[in-house]
């Protein structure tokens, strides 16, 4: 196997915990109690960017694992 491939896969299945875990966040700072010493539109204002930057990678993620794992790519002869 290629070490560049393999390289690709692994930041590519990275970038999908990535994912997880700035909408979680965002989700966490928006809704959860536990953060209530904070004010309100503080964390929406900190929350939105975070669950749109999440939607953002989700899309980039996808695009590369599809790339990753699901083309043939034969660059062997280069």
């Amino acid at each position: 196997m290629d070490s560049k491939k393999l390289y690709d896969k692994i930041f590519a299945i990275f970038g999908l915990f990535m994912v997880f875990f700035y909408l979680g966040l965002g989700y966490i700072l928006i809704f959860s109690p536990i953060l209530d010493y904070i004010d309100k539109p503080l964390r929406v204002i900190i929350g939105i960017p975070l669950i749109v930057y999440g939607i953002y990678r989700a899309v980039t993620s996808y695009e590369k694992i599809k790339k990753s794992f699901f083309t043939d790519d034969d660059d062997d002869n280069e």
